[in-house]
């Protein structure tokens, strides 16, 4: 009789390892990558705090006429934090911003340990008269911004006023009206819209304009008016000054004239006074 041996043991290789062992191995990788990772972080953490990552520069671009490179460093130096790998960008772009007359900055690091500022500057365009203190600036963008009234270089910015959060809308209309007034030959000081949102015009020589309410293009289309027939009726009385005029009526309007009385005019030339 012939006896078939048994098979052989499974190799060592293909014997399912213990599960205990499996996860005492398990084990082992996650902490050493714990260490691994924690070793990382506190080589970065010394990295971040290395003097070699001191910020050494600030570049400032832009066109600046208020504000000299120097003059921006020297504002802004004391409220940077960080070094160039761990500062806050946003807060560095509000650090500069803090800075008088600047309107917007954009700030990006240059490796290894500089900064790079491009600062865009407000350009005013007229006053913003506020009750009981000084006025505020308006600017190109019809925003409202502060700074020493002494800076201002030019002595001929009108000014605006309105109720709270109108600026732009006050802007808008005081460059709307400007080529309409041009032919009366003064320059427009004063541009207001009350609380009731009504138009007030103010020119250099103290004629005040009452333009009344309605939308841009009514007020144009009024002041239009006026300004094509005034001068006829001033012709009739020597070309005596305006002292004020109420545009508020869509077919006439009211004129004073100075040293006389307050006259209805028809509002289209030659329909009589």
């Amino acid at each position: 009789m012939r006896i078939q041996s048994a098979a052989p043991a499974a190799s060592a290789a293909g014997t399912p390892m213990p599960i205990d062992v499996r996860l005492m191995r398990s084990g082992a990788n996650v902490l050493l990558a714990l260490v691994l990772l924690a070793g990382l972080a506190v080589l970065g953490t010394r990295l971040a705090r290395s003097p070699w990552f001191n910020l050494r520069e600030i570049h400032v671009e832009g066109e600046v006429a208020h504000n000299t490179a120097e003059s921006v460093r020297q504002h802004v130096t004391p409220l940077l934090t960080g070094s160039y790998l761990t500062m806050d960008l946003t807060q560095a772009r509000t650090a500069f911003e803090s800075v008088p007359w600047v309107r917007r900055a954009e700030v990006r690091r240059i490796w290894p340990h500089d900064l790079v500022v491009r600062i865009e500057e407000h350009r005013p365009v007229a006053y913003w008269a506020r009750e009981d203190t000084d006025h505020l600036l308006v600017n190109t963008h019809g925003e409202l911004f502060e700074v020493n009234l002494g800076d201002v270089e030019d002595d001929n910015l009108p000014t605006l006023a309105g109720p709270r959060g109108t600026s732009l809308q006050v802007m808008t209309m005081w460059q709307t009206l400007l080529p309409v007034l041009a032919p009366l030959n003064q320059r427009v000081e004063r541009v207001v819209l009350t609380d009731r949102g009504s138009w007030r015009v103010v020119l250099d020589h103290g004629t005040v304009l009452e333009l009344g309410r309605g939308e841009s293009d009514q007020i144009v289309a009024r002041t239009q008016r006026f300004v094509q027939s005034v001068g006829q009726i001033t012709a009739r009385f020597d070309h005596r000054a305006i002292e004020y005029a109420d545009l508020r009526h869509s077919e006439s309007y009211a004129l004073k004239l100075a040293g006389m009385g307050t006259t209805p005019v028809a509002a289209r030339a030659g329909k009589g006074h």
